[in-house]
């Protein structure tokens, strides 16, 4: 190691402090763990992108950010450490069992269990005026912001079975919702695409891609959309834009196979460990039905639970540590 580089130990070291981090936080703490969560950013995840929750248990209507300080506030009451604009660029597990968590600078943080809950990343797409109306118009979960655009008019873009279920969902909220798709077909399955033809809130555009989101006073009004085959462009009005290409789990920074799903979301058993003794995972990188603050959560209550009997069963000298139930999802 280099002069200013320097290695930490812990009993776990958690990695983000989105939801599920600051949660294994907080659990790891009242376990009396010697627990860091390390995180690139401010606390909080996905939650400061989400400008009003809604579907939070206890919490009818409370901003965003709001709901990350209280988060952070009550994970560092039971004794969280946690460390921001420390961004982790490698785990990697040594022969004798222990972690390494290298973060940007060179330092070392090295703990026999890690809880990874890196979350993922809708992806965008880098057209103007998207980052700008994020959270004001521009969103990436119908589930979270549909109920904000009871009777207006929004559009989605996508054409896979997120975009067309989602489609599907927004219904409930939207007047009328346009389904933009690049392509002439869908690759949603079937019986998805089904219930988007018989929709008659539903009004498809093909072969058409959104080049720019368009607003005034601060909240989204339009988008300029243009035909692939023809090259025509036009204003398409709508209030709200829901985009569903794709999302991408942060799993990039564990150095080991893990067993994943074909999206590469890790696999894990019914304890949050993966296929990897002492790696567990939590919240958004997990593969699983929802991605929820809910399920982030119950996630991270799991994985803190099970990092401490994992480390009691260690201290006893028990070869294994946690029942191993199998697997939760199918194997890449």
């Amino acid at each position: 190691m280099g002069a200013n580089v320097a290695a930490f130990e812990y009993d776990v070291v958690i990695i983000g402090a989105g939801p599920a981090g600051m949660c294994a936080g907080l659990y790891a703490g009242r376990a009396m763990l010697k627990a860091v969560v390390l995180e690139r950013g401010f606390p909080g995840g996905e939650l400061l992108n989400t400008e009003v929750i809604e579907d939070y248990i206890g919490f009818e209507h409370v901003l965003g950010h709001e709901l990350a300080a209280k988060f952070q506030a009550h994970a560092e009451k039971f004794g969280a450490e946690i460390r921001t604009s420390t961004p982790v660029e490698a785990i990697t597990k040594r022969p004798d069992g222990m972690f390494e968590s290298r973060v940007e600078n060179g330092d070392l943080f090295v703990s026999p269990t890690v809880i990874v809950t890196a979350g993922g990343t809708p992806v965008k797409l880098g057209i103007p005026g998207e980052l700008e109306y994020a959270g004001k118009g521009v969103s990436y979960c119908a589930i979270c912001d549909g109920a904000f655009y009871r009777g207006h008019t929004i559009l989605v873009v996508g054409g896979g079975d997120a975009a067309c279920e989602e489609a599907d969902f927004l219904t409930r909220y939207a007047e009328k919702v346009y389904l933009v798709h690049r392509r002439d077909a869908f690759r949603a399955s079937k019986i998805v695409q089904q219930r988007v033809f018989q929709n008659p809130k539903i009004e498809v555009i093909w072969d058409t891609v959104v080049e720019e989101v368009v607003g005034k006073d601060g909240l989204m009004t339009h988008a300029r959309i243009r035909n692939v085959q023809t090259g025509a462009s036009r204003d398409l009005v709508a209030t709200g834009a829901f985009i569903f290409i794709g999302f991408t789990p942060n799993t990039g920074i564990i150095k080991a196979h893990v067993e994943h799903d074909a999206g590469g979301y890790v696999i894990t058993d019914a304890n949050m460990q993966s296929s990897v003794p002492g790696l567990f995972i939590a919240g958004d990188i997990r593969a699983q039905l929802t991605r929820q603050v809910t399920t982030a959560v119950g996630d991270a209550t799991t994985a803190a639970i099970a990092v401490e009997k994992f480390l009691t069963a260690r201290k006893n000298g028990d070869p294994a540590p946690l029942p191993q139930p199998m697997l939760t999802g199918a194997s890449a």
